[in-house]
C-alpha cells in the first residue's frame, strides 16, 4: 500500500510542476520592444513646383522694305548683334533723290506764285476801296492767293514724302538684337509690298520663358493659399536646362494668362530671365522651379515612418505618452527630400516610429529611443 502511494506521488509531482510552469508563463509579461521614434515639430518650408516651358524672344522684328529698288549693299554680318537704327541694307537711291530734287523745285515755284498772288490781292484790296477795280476782280485776286497758299502746302507735303522715301532706301534696324540670315543678296530687286522678310531680328537679353501649368494644379494652389499658415511664394524662379544643368541666373514671374487653353487644359505663365551670355535661344525646352507657397507650420515625417495599408492609404505608428503604439491614418501632400509633408493625421509633438515598426502593432508597449537628431544630421 505504501509503495503504491509513493508511486502515485512520483507520477503526480512532474504534472504539478508542469502546471505551475504554465501558470507562470501565462502571467509573465512580454519583454518590451525597443523602437526609434522621430518627434515632430512645426517648421517653415518652401513649397516648390517644377513647370515645363520654352524660351521666346522678348522682341521679334521682321525686316521688310518700305520702298522698291535694287539692293546696293548689305551692311551687317549674319548672326551678329545689331543696334537700333543701324543701317542694314542700302537700296539704290538715285530715282528717289531725283524725286526729292523735283519736289524741291516744285515747292520753290509754288512759293514764287504765292508771293505774286499775295501782292496782287493786297493791291486789289486797296484799289477796291477807291473804286479803281471792281469788287469781283478783288475777290478773284484773293481767291488766287488762297489757291497759291494751298499749292505751297501741297508741294511741302510732296517734298516731305519724297524725303521720307529717300530715307527709306536705307533699311534700318527697328530694334536692337541678334539678326539672323539674310534672304536677299546684293543686286536683288525688292518691293514695298513683298511678303518675304529680308531678315529677322530677335531681342534675347532679357528673354521670355513661357511656362504651362495645369488648371488642376492652379486650383490646388488657390486652395492651399486659403489655408491658415500658408503664405504666397516668391515671384523669383530658377531654371533647369535641357541637359539637366541649372541656369546661372534667376528669373522673375511676369504674369499669368487669364484663360485656360481648351486643347491642353493648361494656363500659360510668362517669366523673364536675363541672358547676357546668350545661352538661352528661342525655342529651347526648359523647366522652371517656382516657389508656389511658404508653409509656416509644416510637419515633415521621415519616409521610413510612413507605411501603406492594403488600400494604399498612408499610415504611421505613433507612441503615446504611456509608451503604447497606436495607428494613425495620414494624408501626405508631397515628398520633400527624404520626408513626407503631412497635412492630416499628425500634430507637433507626436512621436512617430521610424525604426523597429515591423516588430510592433497597435497596442504594443515599447521602449523608445529618440532618433530625431540622428535623422536631422543625415539630411
Amino acid at each position: 500500500m505504501i509503495i503504491r502511494t509513493l508511486q502515485s506521488l512520483v507520477i503526480l509531482m512532474p504534472l504539478l510542476w508542469l502546471g505551475c510552469s504554465n501558470d507562470k508563463a501565462k502571467t509573465a509579461p512580454l519583454p518590451q520592444v525597443e523602437v526609434g521614434v522621430y518627434t515632430l515639430s512645426a517648421q517653415s518650408i518652401t513649397l516648390s513646383r517644377e513647370l515645363p516651358g520654352r524660351t521666346k524672344a522678348t522682341l521679334i522684328s521682321e525686316i521688310r522694305p518700305q520702298v522698291g529698288g535694287i539692293i546696293q549693299a548689305r551692311l551687317f554680318e549674319e548672326g551678329s548683334i545689331v543696334k537700333k537704327d543701324a543701317v542694314l541694307y542700302q537700296i539704290d537711291p538715285a530715282s528717289y533723290q531725283a524725286a526729292l530734287d523735283e519736289a524741291k523745285a516744285a515747292l520753290k515755284n509754288a512759293e514764287a506764285t504765292l508771293e505774286s498772288s499775295r501782292l496782287k490781292s493786297e493791291r486789289y484790296m486797296d484799289l477796291v476801296k477807291l473804286e479803281g477795280v471792281s469788287k469781283q476782280d478783288a475777290e478773284d485776286a484773293k481767291a488766287a492767293y488762297l489757291q497759291a497758299v494751298a499749292s505751297v502746302d501741297e508741294k511741302k507735303a510732296a517734298l516731305q514724302s519724297a524725303r521720307i522715301n529717300l530715307e527709306y532706301t536705307k533699311i534700318k534696324a527697328p530694334i536692337s538684337g541678334r539678326i539672323g540670315t539674310s534672304s536677299v543678296s546684293v543686286g536683288a530687286l525688292v518691293s514695298a509690298s513683298q511678303t518675304t522678310a529680308l531678315a529677322t531680328i530677335r531681342t534675347l537679353d532679357p528673354i521670355y520663358v513661357d511656362l504651362t501649368q495645369s488648371s488642376t494644379q492652379l486650383l490646388k494652389l488657390k486652395a492651399l493659399l486659403a489655408q491658415q499658415g500658408i503664405k504666397k511664394g516668391s515671384t523669383k524662379l530658377a531654371l533647369n536646362l535641357e541637359d539637366g544643368s541649372r541656369y546661372a541666373h534667376s528669373g522673375v514671374l511676369q504674369f499669368q494668362e487669364v484663360a485656360v487653353d481648351e486643347s491642353t487644359g493648361s494656363v500659360t505663365l510668362r517669366a523673364t530671365f536675363p541672358n547676357p551670355e546668350g545661352i538661352l535661344l528661342p525655342g529651347m525646352y526648359v523647366r522652371a522651379v517656382m516657389d508656389e507657397a511658404v508653409n509656416e507650420t509644416a510637419l515633415l515625417v521621415p519616409q521610413q515612418g510612413v507605411q501603406r495599408d492594403p488600400k494604399g492609404n498612408a499610415t504611421a505608428f505613433v507612441v503615446t505618452s504611456e509608451n503604447k503604439v497606436e495607428t494613425r491614418a495620414l494624408i501626405t501632400e508631397r515628398a520633400m527630400g527624404d520626408k513626407w509633408l503631412v497635412s492630416s493625421g499628425l500634430k507637433a509633438g507626436d512621436r512617430v516610429v521610424v525604426e523597429g515598426s515591423n516588430k510592433v502593432r497597435a497596442g504594443s508597449s515599447v521602449t523608445v529611443v529618440d532618433v530625431t537628431q540622428t535623422l536631422g544630421q543625415a539630411q
